[in-house]
């Protein structure tokens, strides 16, 4: 049908060409007007459908997306979860400087006591190993604590990975690694000058490593 209309045109076109040296009637025009529109009405519904079709997957994926924004549930983490792992980890901190202070207290007690008296000495001694033994079930309630900490972060990370995956990010350059150019700074003095703090077994140095660099 449009490649029809379109060798109506051709032809009318030509047509009119013809007759530049001779007046060109009303008919005429209009009948060019009538061919013109019906050969672009195909083409402006399917521009139309397009668009449509354009339209209709943006909208789609806006709603995936709001989906999964709310599957985020970024307010609960931001008042209750992240809050409650800091608390945690506060009473970690608090509960194990209690117990190294008494542990220590023990200890310092037990080397200055006065071991002239054996029952005087040996009672003491029982009365600190006690305190000592009691001291030392702090690591119970702080591996609870622990582990609840870790399952938040489990969950943050669980939530961030599947909006990831749905937004379909690519993975960060050097530069987008870092939230801040502050941060980036730290990493690379930390880097520069081997600030790494506590290492886990086998990712540190050994003891013979440092003693074979004094060789």
């Amino acid at each position: 049908m449009a490649r029809v209309k379109t060798q109506q045109l051709e032809s009318l076109i030509e047509c009119l060409h013809q007759k530049r040296q001779e007046d060109v009637s009303l008919a005429d025009v209009l009948s060019l007007a009538e061919i013109t529109a019906q050969s672009l009405q195909v083409f402006f519904e399917t521009m139309d459908t397009a668009v449509y079709r354009e339209m209709h997957e943006i909208a789609g994926y806006i709603e995936r997306m709001r989906g999964e924004i709310g599957a985020l549930q970024v307010d609960e983490i931001k008042k209750d979860r992240i809050p409650a792992a800091g608390q945690e980890l506060g009473a970690i901190v608090k509960s194990t400087e209690s117990a190294t202070n008494t542990i220590m207290e023990c200890a310092e007690a037990l080397m200055c006591a006065d071991a002239s008296d054996p029952k005087a000495f040996q009672a003491l001694v029982q009365e600190k190993m006690v305190l000592i033994f009691e001291a030392c079930s702090f690591q119970d309630i702080t591996g609870q604590r622990i582990a609840k900490v870790i399952e938040t972060l489990q969950n943050i990370e669980t939530r961030v990975s599947r909006f990831a995956r749905a937004v379909g990010t690519t993975p960060p350059t050097d530069k987008a690694a870092y939230a801040s150019d502050q941060e980036k700074a730290r990493a690379e003095r930390a880097q520069r000058l081997l600030l790494n703090g506590p290492q886990l077994d086998g990712q540190a140095i050994d003891q013979k490593t440092v003693d074979d660099l004094f060789k």
